[in-house]
Formats: C-alpha cells, sequence, structure tokens
C-alpha cells in the first residue's frame, strides 16, 4: 500500500498548503513541527469536495469577507462566523471576525500564490446546501436543520472538483505552477450510519481514481497528481480498536503518527530523511523542556 514511487512528493525546499478533512489538521500540524514549510486550513476544517474548492477560489481571488458574509451561529451561540469557515474561527463580533478573517486571508491568499504543493483531503461526499443563500456550506454553525437540505455529492461532480481546482491553480495569473497530493480522511463519519459512511468513502475514492487516471487527457496533461492511502492504511492496516480515540471515529494519536511516518517515506526523498530525523530529535527535546 503506497509502495508505488510518490509521482509528486514533498520537500523542505517546497512550500505546501494543505485544505480538508483531518488528515490536513492532524498531519499537518506534525509537518510544521517538524519544520516543512506549511500553511494549514486557513478556514478551518474542511470536510465535503464543494467547500474545497470555494476555498480555492477564494485564495486565488483574494476578495476579502464582507458584512454580508457575517452568520451568527444558532443554539445561543452569540459568536460570529461564515458559511466559508469552520466555528473555530468564530468571534464574539462581527467586528473582530472580519478582522481576524481578512488577515487570516490576506496572508493564506499570499503563501497560496507561491507555494508549489497543494494537499487535499476529502472527508465526505455528504454535504448540506443552505436553502435560503442556496449554496453549500463548510459548517452548519449549530443552525437548525430545516435551513438546510442534505445533497450526496456524486462520483462524476467530486472528479470533476477536482479537475477544476487542478485547473484553477495552474491558469491563474502570477499563480507558482503546483502539485497535488489527493487523499481520504480515515475519520468514520458514523453519523451518516456505518453503510453512508462507506458508500462516502467509496465516491470519493472513485472521484480521485478517475482524476489520476484522466492525468494524460488533455485536461489535466501536464498536471502532476497522485494519492496517498491514508483511509486504506487505516482501516487495514490499522484495523483494531486499539488504534481509534474513545469515540471509536477518530485515529488515535499512535495511529496518526503511523500515519505521518508512512507519509513521509513515501512522499520525502531519500536524502531529506536525515534532516528530517534530526528535526524530529530537536522537536522532542523541545517538547521534553516544555512539558
Amino acid at each position: 500500500m503506497a509502495d508505488a514511487p510518490c509521482r509528486v512528493g514533498i520537500s523542505y525546499k517546497d512550500r505546501i498548503m494543505m485544505l480538508g478533512s483531518c488528515f490536513s489538521d492532524n498531519i499537518g500540524r506534525q509537518l510544521l513541527d517538524l519544520g516543512f514549510n506549511v500553511r494549514v486550513n486557513p478556514f478551518g476544517t474542511l470536510y465535503n469536495p464543494e467547500s474545497i474548492l470555494s476555498a480555492i477560489r477564494r485564495l486565488v481571488s483574494g476578495e476579502p469577507f464582507t458584512e454580508k458574509d457575517c452568520v451568527k451561529i444558532g443554539a445561543g451561540d452569540q459568536r460570529t462566523c461564515s458559511f466559508f469557515h469552520h466555528t473555530s474561527n468564530a468571534r464574539t463580533s462581527q467586528e473582530d471576525f472580519l478582522r481576524d478573517a481578512n488577515l487570516s486571508l490576506d496572508e493564506a491568499a499570499n503563501f497560496f500564490k507561491d507555494c508549489n504543493k497543494v494537499i487535499i483531503t476529502l472527508g465526505t461526499s455528504w454535504c448540506y446546501r443552505h436553502i435560503e443563500k442556496d449554496m453549500i456550506v463548510s459548517n452548519c454553525l449549530k443552525h437548525p436543520a430545516r435551513e438546510y437540505v442534505r445533497e450526496f455529492l456524486p462520483t462524476d461532480r467530486t472528479a470533476w472538483i477536482l479537475r477544476e481546482i487542478m485547473k484553477i491553480c495552474n491558469s491563474a495569473d502570477g499563480m507558482c505552477r503546483k502539485e497535488f497530493i489527493f487523499t481520504v480522511s480515515p475519520i468514520r463519519h458514523f453519523k451518516d450510519g456505518a453503510h453512508g459512511n462507506q458508500i462516502s468513502k467509496a465516491s470519493l475514492l472513485v472521484g480521485i481514481d478517475r482524476v489520476l487516471q484522466q492525468g494524460d487527457s488533455s485536461e489535466g496533461a501536464g498536471i502532476k497528481a497522485d494519492y496517498f492511502p491514508a483511509y486504506e492504511i487505516m482501516m487495514d492496516e490499522l484495523r483494531d480498536y486499539r488504534f481509534y480515540a474513545e469515540d471509536m471515529c477518530h485515529p488515535s494519536a499512535q495511529a496518526v503518527n503511523y500515519i505521518r511516518e508512512r507519509f513521509l517515506n513515501w512522499a520525502l526523498p531519500e536524502d531529506e530523511h536525515c534532516t528530517l530525523e534530526e528535526n524530529i530529535s530537536a522537536f522532542l527535546r523541545r517538547s521534553h523542556i516544555t512539558h
């Protein structure tokens, strides 16, 4: 599994943007700790392909967030956020939210312009469309279910989104040419039911595979992309429940470390493994001093 040489890979010389679900958050934080030049989820965790496409369009355009984007969180939470963000970006006032959201956007857009590697983690094919705004949201912000309609993104739509992402990133003026690594989150979305979760993950996997298989077509010619099997490693190699957190859905810290090791063994060039080991030792020394 992931034994074939990586067609994209990452290096300490790269500028890497990571977007999407848990693999981006968990592995991204570890890559930062180990000295990689990484920016992780500037809009917070993103679960579905449509929201990731929306985030990339915003990074490319740099269009600032305005008052019309502001949304109060529901269920008695009076903080302000937007349907483009995870609730971790919410602030106590509209002014604070816009200030912080646009500062993060400016920094991330500048980083994205010059980054050369993009790692995208797809979490689920299920998404929620806000009925009044007619948009697929990144987060429901604790609003009542009656405000949304639940939709399933078919495989063809996921494949189109990924091709659109690659096209946008490599056609925008002034944008550094980018290469892509796709993966599927190993988190189980049991709120969709066990069967619904499997159907969701399967649709994402087939969508990614279609894009990679069509990589030599005229639409995708010349754009490098590859797939890292984080989901398969969790399901097949770490299938024992001791590798899950208490909720039995999220990978444990041990599992995250194992997947990170597999990823770097696959993606990092051999001549940079000594640098990696030195950085791991330095991080462990810093962590020991801190604690």
